[in-house]
């Protein structure tokens, strides 16, 4: 294993510079789609052969456009538009499945809310019920309606919800990751959009320009993103935990014979089932589940109203806010300490953001408003009417409170919807973990996708069998929803904490409201959680410390994976090859070129990485065509596959090289096999060459006729950035016929060298092409191989021992651990070469 240091003097130096800043450089024509270093000489920008006769023009550019950013423009930037084709019908019937996949969670929180808000505060009279339900209806319509329903579900990223999908947001309207893979080319994916100037947009650009210069900004809002994304991936154990126990908790209503032992063993066994045919998926799981929850939010309106009609309508005064002032009065501290239990009728609302998935935001806020809410508001309001009466009932009022005729039935269904919302949030975990892993902040593990035809369907089978073990860990430790529920209540408001204050970040940044509108946003909610929080915490002594122990772990899992990584590329990106060297070696590179293809994996977007230095001196012989590969997520949802690739030269043509980076979107599938990626890789290189020669031979028709026309020399010419032309060696703006020229080759340059100015004529160029193209197709045919450069990181011995700590041992692990990027792809062993080099950090 070779060994390099970070501490070595001629490394080429980390890539600091902003591609589109401008500079005064060199042009020449025939290399600018050629990559290279910000350090390489102006010499060394041709071919020996055609520097004699060479004709140069020093011009400055403007922004930088490279051949990745001219491939990009046309990845689409815009968020979908498609609910605006559906039709009311349409409308209807995804309002229909968004039942079974979005409001699980929150579909069954009546199962459990009252329980345990009287658990904390008993019942002492009719007012304290008044007061409780009171609680529980502002809560739902200020956190589930107001905050998420009309608020929060337009902050989606194209269609996708969740912690992540926000940051995501953020991402590509400011470069705020902290990974320094950015491109100029990631920006047309969906690149800031400016509006009508406007002290709002005055605003905007301020922050983002805050955000991007400011590296304790950026570390501070990745810090809060892993925390969200902590608590929802605790939120997947708790949810399981607290649906089914409570379900199945109604038993002890129904039958006198069943103890809460009986019912902490078969909820054990209803979780084991649930999360061993999470593997199989469902293609149509909103059809599929949507009539059971529908029956579910029925029978909760159905109860209600039988509720209200037998006992006392006069719970109906509870809409008057005036009463939880009283029960606050009366209560006191057991008040405040219920405030835990009340929380939970929102729990599922972080989740029906998380599952927004496929269906439009105007279909999820249509079924909350005329079906959701009225029927969980109804379910509250009858379990109150029930309690008026039966003042001494405080634990299972759900089941207490349904009809004995009607109560087996119910209790069926109930535990069917409570199986749904488990399998609901399990499935968001997994969407979640993906997220963070195609942005760097989660370690790549293996993962199934259960659908063909809904990509947000798949199955993580670690993590699945970890959330299983931790669910049953829990449901054993706890045994009560009581405990649970505290538990339930620190995870989710951690996550709702989260998105407050991101999408507080996103309406200034982003939506560029009014700054009043915004502050206000976040003092009312954010106010409104830490009161919340304040009540959970309190009782974090009762056992629920164990799942803040639970993310406090999985937070450092994620930050160390996102310090190691980060450390590695930057690492990476000191230690890569100079050009200078390359092009010292020859178009043979210092060995024998062997007929075929080489697939050099690596993480770098830019330069060549020093494993392939090692891959020269370690092989007795080299591919006749390199191409370096770099597996690179973009901050948007989706890619098109036909815009997958983006390409690159590498060095002249003779030696061909190139860079390509294969783009994804974090809900991108990867399942194409090596055979296809390399089909579709192969197709987009020829297009990329033929698209390349077709532009070098408009341009040099466009110069010959110029030139034809006028014979002023116009070779010494400089270029303003802001557009302006200057000749070197003549009078000031001694021509005007030049202009055209010279200001398109100063627009479309990619690295501005000395040039010589070629005549070929069209069949010259045309032969070139397929001389070319066919050396493409014969080294086709020779075979492809897949180049792996396995590069770790290991700590200096003088640093400190927290980040030897963490880099030889933690970080190691877990990188040990990992899937690697090219298992995704099934190569044969037989096509793979791997060599390893380690970095001192």
């Amino acid at each position: 294993m070779a060994e390099e240091g970070s501490e070595r003097g001629d490394s080429t130096g980390l890539v600091a510079m902003d591609s589109s800043e401008s500079r005064w450089v060199f042009q020449d024509e025939d290399d600018t789609d050629v990559e290279d270093d910000e350090d390489i000489p102006p010499q060394m920008g041709f071919d020996s052969e055609e520097e004699e006769n060479g004709e140069h023009r020093l011009i400055r550019t403007g922004p930088r456009i490279d051949s990745f950013d001219v491939e990009a423009l046309e990845v689409p930037g815009a968020q979908r538009n498609d609910e605006d084709d559906f039709t009311v019908g349409k409308k209807i019937v995804l309002a229909f499945q968004t039942l079974g996949v979005v409001y699980g969670d929150v579909g069954t929180s009546p199962l459990y809310t009252f329980s345990v808000m009287f658990n904390k505060s008993p019942i002492r009279g009719e007012e304290d019920v008044l007061g409780a339900l009171s609680l529980v209806l502002y809560t739902l319509i200020l956190i589930s309606l107001i905050k998420y329903v009309l608020v929060v579900l337009w902050a989606n990223d194209d269609g996708e919800g969740g912690t992540f999908a926000l940051y995501s947001l953020i991402c590509r309207h400011a470069k705020v990751s902290l990974l320094p893979n950015q491109l100029p080319s990631d920006a047309h994916v969906s690149s800031f959009r400016l509006k009508v100037p406007s002290p709002e947009l005055e605003r905007s650009l301020k922050i983002k320009e805050r955000l991007e210069s400011s590296l304790t900004l950026k570390k501070l809002l990745l810090v809060l993103v892993l925390l969200g994304t902590s608590m929802v991936i605790a939120n997947g154990v708790v949810t399981p935990a607290m649906s089914v126990l409570s379900a199945v908790g109604g038993l002890k209503v129904g039958l006198a014979v069943i103890s809460q032992d009986h019912v902490v063993m078969i909820s054990v066994a209803f979780l084991i089932i649930l999360f061993s045919v999470q593997k199989f998926g469902t293609s149509k799981v909103g059809l599929a589940v949507g009539p059971a929850l529908f029956i579910w939010f029925c029978s909760l309106g159905g109860i209600g109203v039988y509720n209200l009609i037998k006992y006392d309508r006069s719970v109906f005064q509870a809409f008057n806010p005036v009463h939880i002032y009283y029960f606050f009065k009366r209560n006191s501290t057991h008040a405040w300490l219920s405030l835990g239990g009340c929380l939970l009728c929102a729990t599922g609302s972080e989740a029906m953001f998380a599952d927004l998935c496929y269906f439009s935001v105007r279909s999820v806020q249509l079924t909350f408003v005329f079906l959701v809410l009225p029927c969980l508001l109804l379910g509250y309001l009858g379990q109150a009417a029930y309690l008026m009466e039966n003042l001494s009932v405080s634990d299972q009022v759900f089941f207490s409170s349904i009809p004995s005729g009607a109560f087996w039935p119910v209790f069926f269904i109930a535990n069917i919807a409570a199986l749904i919302a488990s399998r609901a949030m399990t499935t968001a975990t997994f969407s979640c973990i993906k997220q963070s892993t195609a942005l760097g902040c989660f370690p790549r593990l293996k993962i199934i996708h259960t659908s063909r035809k809904f990509m947000g369907q798949i199955y993580i089978p670690v993590i699945n069998w970890f959330l299983l073990v931790s669910c049953v860990v829990l449901v054993c430790s706890f045994a009560s929803i009581n405990e649970i529920g505290n538990a339930y209540g620190i995870t989710e408001l951690g996550v709702m904490m989260t998105t407050t204050m991101l999408v507080t970040i996103i309406m200034l940044l982003i939506w560029q409201i009014n700054i009043i509108i915004a502050l206000s946003f976040l003092v009312f909610f954010l106010g409104l959680e830490l009161t919340f929080y304040s009540s959970v915490l309190w009782s974090v002594g009762d056992g629920s410390w164990v799942i803040l122990v639970f993310g406090a772990i999985l937070f450092l899992i994620m930050y160390i994976w996102n310090y190691g990584s980060k450390l590695k590329y930057e690492t990476e990106v000191e230690q890569k090859m100079s050009m200078d060297l390359l092009r010292e070696l020859g178009s043979n590179l210092g060995t024998i070129r062997a007929p075929g293809i080489g697939l050099l994996y690596n993480e770098l977007v830019k330069g060549v990485p020093a494993i392939f230095g090692h891959f020269l001196t370690t092989l007795p012989a080299i591919h006749s065509m390199i191409i370096f590969v770099c597996i690179k997520y973009v901050p948007v949802p989706v890619v098109p596959q036909n815009e997958r690739f983006l390409f690159r030269r590498v060095c002249p043509k003779s030696y061909h090289m190139f860079r390509c980076i294969a783009r994804y979107g974090y809900k991108d599938v990867r399942k194409e096999n090596h055979q296809t990626f390399e089909q579709l890789l192969i197709e987009s290189l020829e297009k990329f060459i033929r698209r390349e020669a077709q532009e070098r031979s408009l341009e040099s028709d466009g110069d010959g006729d110029t030139e034809s026309e006028d014979d002023v020399p116009c070779s010494r010419v400089l270029v303003a950035p802001n557009g302006s032309f200057y000749s070197v060696g003549v009078p000031l703006l001694a021509d005007y016929s030049c202009s055209d020229r010279i200001i398109s080759e100063a627009s479309t340059s990619a690295e501005v060298r000395p040039v010589h100015v070629p005549e070929p004529s069209v069949s010259d160029t045309e032969q070139s092409l397929e001389r070319e193209l066919s050396f493409i197709r014969k080294a086709k045919e020779s075979g492809v191989v897949y180049l792996l450069g396995h590069g770790d990181i290991r700590a200096r011995k003088d640093s400190w021992f927290i980040k030897k700590l963490i880099i030889n041992y933690f970080y190691a692990f877990l990188r040990k651990n990992c899937r690697r990027g090219i298992a995704n792809l099934s190569v044969p062993h037989s096509n793979l070469m791997q060599v390893s080099m380690t970095y001192m950090v």
